[in-house]
C-alpha cells in the first residue's frame, strides 16, 4: 500500500525497450507542459517561472514516489481560481504557506488511508465546481484575448465583465487574431498529427510573428520582465499559530482539490492502461510534492489528466517518463527560458481558453441537469457559487447540501412497518424468516424496521411505535435489515423501551446484526431490555414471546 510504483517497476524488471518508450513520452510531455506551466502561473496571478518550478519539482516527486505508473504532476487549471484568490488576499507569502500546509494535510490523508474516501464526493459537486472554474478561467482571458488596455481587472465575475464592456473601445485587433490563431492551431493540429503538440506550435509561431514584425501586443516581458534562467534556492516559510489559524481554510481547499484531481487522474489513467494505482501512496507523494513546491517558491500541484493522457498515448508506462518530463522542463528553464519572455500574452490566453473548454465537462453538466432533481440542484448551486461567490464557499455548501439530501434519501428508505396477526395464515416460501410462517400470539405485536436507524430516520421509528388502542403484552421489534444505528437512534430506542417498560409491555428485539448489537451493549440498552429478549431469529423471538405470555402474572 505504501510502496511507490517506481520501486515495483524496478522489482519486476525494466527493459531497454520500455526505457526508450518512456524517454520519448517524457520528452514530448515535457514540451507539452512548458506552455501550460507558464500559462497556469500567469493566470493564477504569479510570475511565469513559478509555474515551471512547480512542474519540475512536483512532476519529479509525484512520478518518483507516487502510486501510479503513468501520472504526470504539475500545476493545473483547477487551481487557477483558488491560487488567484489567495494571492489577492494574502499575497505570495500567504500562498506559499497555504501550499506548504496543504501538502502536509494531503500526506496525513494518505498515511491514515483516507485515499478511498475522496471518491465519495458526489459527481454533481465535482462537475459543478469544475465547470464553474472553467467559466472563470475563460472569463479571465478576455482581457488578453481582446488586448484591452486596463490597469486592473476586478476579481468578481460580474464586475469583471462590466469592466470589459467599459473598455471595449480599446480592442487590439492583433491580439484578437493571435488568440484565435492559437485556438485554431491547438484544436486542429492534433487531428493531423498527434506527435507535435498544437499549443507548442501555436506558441512558437505567435512568438516569432510578434518578434519579427514587432507587433504592438503585450508579452511576458512587457508584463513581468525577465524570466530567471537559474533554479531558485529553497526557503522554508515562517509559520506560527496566528498564520495557521488564518490560512487553514485555503490550505484545506488546496488539499481537497488536489486530492480529488490527482485521484481522478489516476483512475482515468488506470482505465487507459488496465492498471491499478495505490491511492494512499499517491496522496503521500502529492502532499510531498506540494510541500517541496512551496519551499522552492512554486504553486499548488496535482495530477494533470491531459498531460497524463498524453504520456500514455506516447508510450509512457512507468514513472520514468514522468521523471524525464521534469528533467526536460528543467533543461528548458536553464537553457531556453530566456526566450520565453517573448511569448505574447494573447497566445497564452488562447491556450487557456482551450484548457477551459476541455475542463468544462459540458456534456456531464447537461446530463446531470436531466437526472435526479436533487443532483441537478446541487450542480446548479455549486456552479453558481463557484462563479459568483467563491470556490471555498461553493465546495463547503455543495458538500453540506449533498450530505443533507443524501440523509433525506436514506431517511425515506428507512421504513417501520407494523405486522399484525391478520397475516398469520400466509406462507412465504421464498423467505423462510417471514412472520407469516409462524403463529403469533394474540397479545403480541410485531414491528419491522428496514434501513439504517440514524438521526434522519428516527422520527419515523418513534412515531410508528406509538401504539394504537390495542394494549399488547409484548412488542417484538425486527431489526434484521438495520445495518447501522447512531446515537440518536440509540437514544430513541432507549426511551421507547423505558416507556413500554413503564406501561408493563415487554420488548423483544429480533434479528439484530452484530455491529448493531455491540452498540446496544455499549449504550446499556441490551441490559435494559434483557439479553434473553434479544434474539437473532424471528422464531426465537416468537418462542420467547410465547414463554413470557404463558407466565402467570404476579399480583402486587
Amino acid at each position: 500500500m505504501f510502496v511507490p510504483k517506481l520501486f515495483t517497476v524496478f522489482k519486476e524488471g525494466y527493459s531497454k525497450e520500455q526505457f526508450i518508450k518512456d524517454l520519448t513520452a517524457g520528452l514530448i510531455v515535457g514540451v507539452v507542459a512548458l506552455p501550460l506551466a507558464i500559462a497556469f502561473a500567469i493566470a493564477s496571478g504569479v510570475s511565469p517561472e513559478k509555474g515551471l518550478v512547480t512542474a519540475i519539482i512536483a512532476g519529479f516527486i509525484i512520478s518518483a514516489f507516487g502510486g501510479s505508473r503513468v501520472q504526470i504532476g504539475g500545476p493545473t487549471g483547477a487551481f487557477i481560481i483558488i491560487v488567484f484568490a489567495i494571492v489577492q488576499k494574502y499575497g505570495i507569502s500567504g500562498l506559499t504557506i497555504s501550499t506548504f500546509m496543504a501538502g502536509f494535510i494531503i500526506i496525513i490523508l494518505g498515511i491514515t488511508k483516507l485515499g478511498s474516501i475522496i471518491k465519495f464526493i458526489p459527481q454533481s459537486v465535482i462537475v459543478g465546481f469544475t465547470s464553474g472554474i472553467a467559466l472563470i478561467i475563460f472569463s479571465i482571458q478576455i482581457k488578453d484575448f481582446l488586448g484591452l488596455e486596463m490597469d486592473s481587472v476586478p476579481s468578481e465575475f460580474i464586475n469583471k465583465w462590466g469592466a470589459y464592456f467599459k473598455n471595449i473601445h480599446s480592442v487590439n485587433i492583433y491580439a484578437v487574431v493571435i488568440t484565435l490563431a492559437t485556438v485554431f492551431i491547438s484544436v486542429y493540429l492534433p487531428r493531423l498529427t498527434k506527435k507535435i503538440p498544437g499549443s507548442l506550435v501555436a506558441l512558437i509561431l505567435s512568438t516569432l510573428v510578434v518578434s519579427i514584425f514587432n507587433l504592438p501586443v503585450e508579452t511576458i516581458y512587457s508584463k513581468f520582465g525577465e524570466i530567471p534562467s537559474s533554479f531558485p534556492k529553497p526557503e522554508f516559510p515562517a509559520i506560527d499559530f496566528a498564520i495557521i489559524k488564518e490560512l487553514i481554510e485555503p490550505a484545506f481547499v488546496i488539499a481537497l482539490l488536489g486530492s480529488i484531481e490527482s485521484l481522478l487522474s489516476a483512475v482515468v489513467a488506470d482505465g487507459m492502461i488496465g492498471g491499478r494505482h495505490r491511492s494512499n501512496m499517491e496522496l503521500i507523494a502529492q502532499g510531498a510534492a506540494n510541500v517541496f513546491s512551496s519551499i522552492f517558491g512554486g504553486i499548488p500541484a496535482t495530477g494533470a489528466i491531459a498531460r497524463t493522457a498524453t504520456n500514455i498515448k506516447n508510450g509512457g508506462r512507468t514513472p520514468i517518463s514522468g521523471i524525464v518530463h521534469a528533467i526536460t522542463l528543467l533543461a528548458i528553464m536553464l537553457f531556453v527560458g530566456k526566450w520565453a519572455k517573448l511569448i505574447p500574452m494573447a497566445s497564452l490566453a488562447g491556450i487557456l481558453m482551450v484548457v477551459a473548454y476541455n475542463m468544462s465537462e459540458y456534456k456531464a453538466f447537461i446530463s446531470l441537469t436531466r437526472g435526479p432533481k436533487s443532483d441537478a440542484i446541487i450542480l446548479i448551486i455549486t456552479f453558481s457559487l463557484t462563479v459568483l461567490v467563491d470556490l471555498v464557499v461553493a465546495l463547503e455548501i455543495g458538500m453540506v447540501l449533498a450530505a443533507f439530501l443524501f440523509m433525506k434519501k436514506m431517511a425515506s428508505i428507512s421504513q417501520i412497518n407494523e405486522i399484525t396477526n391478520q397475516i398469520n395464515d400466509v406462507k412465504d416460501i421464498e423467505d423462510p424468516e417471514a412472520t407469516g410462517n409462524y403463529v403469533v400470539p394474540e397479545d403480541v405485536e410485531i414491528y419491522e424496521v428496514n434501513g439504517p436507524l440514524f438521526f434522519g430516520a428516527t422520527y419515523k421509528f418513534r412515531d410508528a411505535l406509538k401504539l394504537s388502542d390495542r394494549k399488547p403484552k409484548i412488542l417484538i421489534i425486527r431489526m434484521r435489515y438495520v445495518p447501522t444505528i447512531d446515537a440518536t437512534g440509540l437514544h430513541h430506542l432507549k426511551e421507547i423501551v423505558k416507556d413500554f417498560k413503564h406501561k408493563g409491555i415487554k420488548v423483544i428485539i429480533s434479528g439484530i446484526q452484530p455491529e448493531v448489537y455491540k452498540e446496544l451493549e455499549k449504550s446499556r440498552i441490551a441490559f435494559l431490555i434483557g439479553k434473553k429478549n434479544i434474539t437473532n431469529h424471528i422464531k426465537l423471538a416468537i418462542d420467547r414471546a410465547n414463554f413470557i405470555s404463558e407466565q402467570p402474572k404476579v399480583k402486587s
